[in-house]
């Protein structure tokens, strides 16, 4: 569905160019937005190696087991089916940690690490599990203390004041990540009585039988 909606997308601009006589601003747009896509690539491997390496430092000194010990009753209350001392809670935590801080580029290598390690704990590979799907939603519509990429861009594109943002992102995000915690917690609450009642009509079936 997303690749037709891509096609249809570019073949509307295409075809509105040709209409209003701008294909060559089509080509030099191709063009400059290849170079920019490889710059890009390339800055995001730089920095996600450089964070990916700092998660491993933390790893292997213990640091992350310390703050996962710290957020997990938080970590256990939002995902209560990952045992204690699983890893997950681990790169959780980290990317928690980092959303808070605004540090995007460092959540990214723990998110990964994370749904890795919660792929682990499904049975049934090949789908996204419930745990997988609360984590999306939390990283998405994490709170945000200090928005420091927005910051950057800001002061990059000569704002006046770059730090302006910094109140509305706190309460945009927290608003957000109350929204995701409910609506969370809502289909936990439902599949859970839903299970429920699933067992006692088996129970009654075989009473009956």
């Amino acid at each position: 569905m997303l690749n037709i909606l891509w096609v249809i997308m570019i073949a509307g601009g295409i075809f509105f160019a040709a209409f209003h006589g701008t294909m060559g601003q089509i080509t030099e747009s191709f063009i400059s937005s290849s170079t920019e896509a490889v710059n890009l690539c390339i800055f995001m491997l730089g920095v996600i190696g450089v964070w990916n390496g700092m998660m491993e430092i933390a790893v292997k000194s213990g640091l992350m087991k310390k703050i996962a010990k710290t957020m997990y009753p938080f970590i256990h209350w939002l995902f209560p089916d990952i045992p204690p001392r699983h890893k997950a809670n681990e790169y959780i935590a980290a990317n928690m940690a980092a959303n808070i801080l605004g540090l995007g580029w460092a959540a990214t290598p723990a998110g990964l690490k994370a749904m890795r390690e919660l792929q682990k704990l499904e049975e049934g590979g090949g789908r996204a599990s419930d745990m997988m799907c609360a984590f999306l939603v939390l990283n998405i519509s994490s709170l945000q203390l200090v928005p420091i990429n927005m910051i950057a861009y800001r002061s990059q594109y000569g704002s006046v004041n770059p730090a302006a943002v910094v109140l509305p992102a706190i309460c945009a995000t927290m608003i957000s990540t109350i929204a995701g915690i409910v609506f969370i917690k809502i289909i936990e609450i439902t599949r859970y009585n839903g299970k429920k009642y699933n067992r006692k009509n088996k129970k009654k079936r075989r009473w009956i039988q």
